[in-house]
């Protein structure tokens, strides 16, 4: 019980503020906008890159962690796109945003600052692994799985280049890279950019938990309600229960990662993926329902799960 009200409570706390602020339209309506882009930008990579320089060789490649959770996105986005194409034969672009609906975790926005609640310092290095997993893989196979789908208006070639232009831009993947590099150079952190670091990066989360209140608020439920339970049960049961299964058999790790590992895939969905929905101009709707959907069901089985394991990993 301890868990849920010291960590649990606080999180949900914050998205509701900032789900009130927005239904109450106290900061403007491109207020969800500007906050989510001063996370991305400024808050996040710092965050990222402190957590990486400061981590060893072996956190930063901890293969059996990247194999469990990248194996479980895997499998529900197969499932997914099994489900999707025997129910309602759609589009194969549709096909291909049920299954990035229902396996892409919202690792940078929430679950950075969650496991930062819930572990202290050590739960910022999984978090972010998984974060580069989310920006560097999962991304580009929905892009690419877009294209070739016929969403796209140019070609696979055109496509990939796109996709390396924009992926040597994005703040979330460059930060914490340039983090592994000076830790695999074993450089120094001299105090003032240690500082600079953690009082910016302390911004991050409660930023990023605002602005998901923010985003719930401004997005109606419009879509088929019985298509966004089913991808959001995959999303929140599924992943973690696949998650769990490969950590404690196929990929053996530290129990604090195989904690880690599980709670990031019963993260709901990103946002990002709406991202993508509406660049695409494919599965817009349902996309926005299945964040929303997720996001308020989701307290269910973090809940779970950290009071679970938060007595377990707590600091101090």
């Amino acid at each position: 019980m301890s868990a849920i009200v010291n960590v649990v409570l606080p999180v949900f706390a914050i998205i509701l503020a900032g789900f009130l602020a927005g239904r109450r339209r106290l900061l403007g309506p491109a207020s969800s906008e500007a906050l989510n882009a001063f996370v991305y930008w400024i808050a996040l990579p710092p965050l990222l890159f402190l957590a990486m320089a400061r981590a060893g060789i072996g956190e930063i490649l901890y293969w059996p962690f990247i194999g469990a959770f990248l194996g479980s996105l895997a499998a529900v986005w197969i499932l997914a796109s099994l489900i999707g194409f025997a129910v309602y034969r759609p589009k194969p672009a549709v096909v291909a945003m049920q299954g990035l609906n229902a396996s892409f975790s919202n690792t940078g926005y929430m679950g950075i600052p969650l496991l930062a609640a819930a572990f202290g310092e050590a739960g910022i290095a999984p978090a972010t692994l998984a974060t580069v997993l989310m920006s560097a893989v999962s991304v580009s196979v929905a892009i690419v799985s877009l294209e070739i789908a016929g969403a796209g208006r140019q070609g696979l070639a055109a496509t990939l280049a796109d996709v390396g232009r924009a992926l040597s831009r994005n703040p979330l993947l460059l930060s914490p890279l340039a983090g592994v590099a000076w830790s695999v150079a074993d450089l120094p952190l001299p105090v003032p950019v240690v500082n600079l670091c953690e009082l910016i990066g302390a911004s991050a989360g409660p930023c990023a938990l605002f602005a998901i209140g923010l985003f719930m608020a401004s997005r109606p439920l419009a879509a088929d309600l019985a298509e966004v339970t089913w991808i959001s049960i995959l999303k929140l049961l599924w992943q973690p229960l696949i998650c769990y299964g490969l950590a404690v058999t196929v990929f053996p790790m530290d129990p604090f990662w195989t904690a880690c590992a599980v709670i990031l895939a019963a993260l709901p969905t990103g946002a990002l993926t709406f991202v993508l929905a509406q660049g695409y101009g494919v599965y817009v709707e349902r996309t926005s329902a299945t964040i929303l959907v997720s996001t308020v069901l989701s307290i269910v089985p973090l809940s779970i799960l950290l009071a679970v394991y938060g007595p377990r990993f707590a600091p101090g």
